[in-house]
């Protein structure tokens, strides 16, 4: 057995080259399947969608907080990948105590390519994180710091409506995309009402497509109330999910700010 410290500093044994990999979180599944990971992947949660065959096919083991025990035994995992924000903590103790669980925290830019990097050496996809890391850099280098910041509001629920706070992936992707969190002070994900969001002055408003589904008609709702304000929707994933979507990310940024 091999040994390797997860992204919380807990010390995980595993096998030298893990066969039956189950993941907990919809972002790193994407990221396993562009490692070429296909034949070790042996169990995903319900919303893990990318990419589309996996989610058909592959067995699923419930939700990322609501994940079954049970079914996973069945399959007995030699790695399961987890998140620190995303998965139950209960849960994950309970599946440490009888499975290798590498639990990623994920908060900015830098801690997704460590995850990348690290998740490659422990499933032998070294030379493939790599290059997909150098990508990312690449991408993310090409983006321009010298437009002017947008002041930005990004909501994710509503009623109650919620926002992103400074200490957030979120945030950290609204900074590379040139955009001034305006409510960065706050922590996590804040409930706010609309008097607060008026009271901020966003001179633009996104509208995430995840966790809540936000549609036009929302933008519609808002309009009245912020009239000097640009509302639109926002692609969820792009900005909330940290593994191989970032290769994309720095393109929808700068698409995103012609649209202001």
């Amino acid at each position: 057995m091999s040994e390797n410290a997860d992204q919380i500093s807990s010390v995980i044994p595993f096998s030298p080259l893990p066969l039956r990999i189950i993941s907990l979180v919809p972002s790193i599944t994407e990221l396993l399947y562009d490692l070429g990971l296909e034949d070790r992947v042996a169990g995903i949660t319900k919303f893990c969608v990318h990419p589309d065959h996996w989610f058909r096919t592959k067995t699923r083991v419930g939700g990322t907080k609501n994940i079954k025990i049970d079914t996973i035994q069945g399959i007995a995992p030699d790695l399961i990948i987890a998140n620190k924000e995303e998965n139950v903590k209960e849960q994950i103790e309970i599946l440490a105590t009888q499975f290798p669980v590498w639990v990623t925290d994920i908060s900015n830019y830098d801690d997704a390519l460590e995850m990348i990097i690290q998740l490659g050496q422990i499933t032998g996809k070294e030379e493939a994180a790599t290059q997909l890391s150098n990508k990312i850099q690449t991408a993310f280098n090409a983006i321009p710091t010298d437009n002017e910041k947008i002041r930005t509001a990004y909501l994710i629920w509503k009623e109650p409506w919620m926002t992103v706070g400074g200490d957030t992936f979120i945030h950290d992707m609204m900074d590379k995309a040139g955009l001034v969190n305006v409510f960065g002070i706050e922590q996590r994900y804040p409930f706010i009402t609309l008097e607060k969001l008026q009271a901020s002055r966003p001179e633009l408003v996104l509208l995430s497509s995840e966790p809540y589904p936000f549609r036009q008609k929302d933008i519609e709702q808002l309009e009245p109330l912020l009239p000097d304000t640009r509302i639109l929707l926002a692609d969820g994933e792009i900005f909330s999910w940290y593994g191989s979507r970032l290769l994309h990310a720095a393109n929808y940024f700068q698409q995103l700010r012609t649209l202001y």
